[in-house]
């Protein structure tokens, strides 16, 4: 019921206190469209399987991205999910082509059972939500790929969106309150799990989260998917 009475007031103070943009202060939105394409780019190194968008350090995507993970701004998801839409059809130009990386199934990173109760949501499944409805609307597909290589789904869509494979059954401390790089690898060992592991044998993957700092989560992500089977796993985040 608490997640429930969050959205209504949160809601509530929307019609109170409009929406105003994070990076120049204008109404309408809270990360307007010209302040998110004016973002600096990610320029930190990151592993070659991770590909980031934006510098976290850059105060409009960090207030956009904590809006919309912890005051239940769900409406920025589709914002960065547009934004990540265009990176993906790029990469996968490529991909699709020289390593076969076709039909990919996005997973999101999951939360803990308590965490996503006491959210109400998973801010990185709304992101893969939002970037199957753009794939829907825009037949999303790499543009170099032969027609023989782009395989569709019922919808049109290039995507499968399975949220029920990857979970965290192991609570544990939140990544961002821990500095050393050493402590959060050690915090995020053994807290995925994957159910239902048939349906990712021999599959491509595209992870998707919000935020990379020291590539932890992700690296523990993609290690148990690629123990169970999994062919090849990439990873797109809003922020670096």
């Amino acid at each position: 019921m608490m997640p429930v009475l969050n959205t209504i007031l949160s809601r509530m103070l929307d019609l109170i206190f409009p929406a105003r943009c994070a990076g120049c202060g204008r109404g309408g939105s809270y990360l307007c469209a010209v302040c998110l394409s004016n973002s600096p780019i990610a320029e930190r190194e990151t592993e070659r399987w991770v590909f980031s968008l934006f510098d976290y350090r850059h105060p409009a995507i960090k207030k956009a991205l904590w809006l919309l993970k912890y005051k239940n701004k769900t409406g920025l998801a589709a914002s960065f999910a547009e934004a990540l839409s265009g990176k993906i059809q790029e990469e996968l130009a490529d991909m699709a082509v020289m390593e076969n990386f076709l039909d990919p199934i996005l997973i999101p990173i999951p939360l803990s059972r308590k965490r996503h109760k006491e959210r109400g949501y998973n801010q990185a499944e709304l992101i893969c939500r939002e970037i199957l409805r753009l794939s829907k609307i825009n037949h999303l597909s790499p543009p170099s790929a032969p027609l023989s290589l782009t395989r569709r789904g019922v919808g049109g869509e290039v995507f499968t969106l399975i949220n029920n494979i990857l979970i965290k059954p192991k609570e544990t401390e939140h990544q961002a309150r821990i500095e050393n790089r050493r402590e959060r690898l050690k915090n995020i060992v053994g807290s995925f799990a994957v159910q239902n592991a048939e349906l990712v044998k021999n599959r491509n993957i595209i992870l998707i989260d919000d935020i990379t700092t020291t590539g932890a989560t992700l690296s523990e992500a993609r290690k148990v998917l690629r123990q169970a089977g999994a062919r090849k796993i990439i990873a797109f985040t809003v922020a670096h």
